[in-house]
């Protein structure tokens, strides 16, 4: 393994195309992926079994989806931003960024509130339990990144604004998990558009 060491970090350089901390996260998102491929395809089987309630989704689900792919653009522009030291759009951009990742929860939220209003409860029939269960998850999993995306943002406003490798990796790994949750967002509510049909 080559390495170039610098002060306090370490820049990997030769054979080694992904730092060792991209590739814990690699790891992490294909775990992610595995759990929800198991709760999809618990869905379908349920599904199959009868006694499934069919119900329109909430319009904030779609709404919901804009929103975090509208944070998935506003990172990495503040990502591009903070590589080309223009302070002020990375930080605006990262702060946007973070806002729409709290909207996302928030509207999730009411989403499962208008569920709650037409009768599909988290207790009752097993469609409605599976859309909680696995949004649910996965608004853990935002939460998460909304943590990252605090501390991310903590830095920007703290630290100078100065794109060393140490710093660069540290964004990339929220940007990467970042984009990750949205495109999981995507299919989880693809999945629940055509298993409906």
């Amino acid at each position: 393994m080559n390495t170039v060491a610098t002060t306090n970090e370490t820049v990997f350089t030769g054979r080694n195309k992904i730092h060792p901390h991209k590739f814990a996260l690699y790891v992490a998102c294909a775990s992610i992926v595995m759990l929800f491929t198991a709760f999809t395809s618990a869905y379908i089987v349920r599904q199959a079994s009868g006694n499934w309630l069919e119900f329109r989704l909430p319009d904030l689900f779609f709404v919901n989806t804009g929103v975090i792919l509208l944070s998935s653009l506003t990172l990495q522009t503040s990502y591009w931003s903070f590589k080309r030291d223009k302070k002020e759009a990375y930080r605006g951009l990262l702060t946007l960024s973070f806002l729409l990742g709290l909207t996302f929860l928030v509207l999730q939220y009411k989403a499962w509130q208008s569920m709650a209003e037409i009768g599909v409860m988290l207790d009752g029939n097993p469609s409605g339990s599976f859309i909680y269960l696995i949004s649910g998850v996965h608004a853990a999993h935002v939460l998460g990144g909304i943590a990252a995306l605090f501390v991310a943002l903590t830095h920007a406003f703290i630290l100078p604004v100065k794109a060393t490798p140490r710093r660069t990796l540290r964004f990339e790994l929220v940007l990467i998990y970042w984009h990750f949750v949205g495109f999981l967002w995507l299919y989880l509510l693809g999945f629940f558009v055509v298993s409906a049909g």
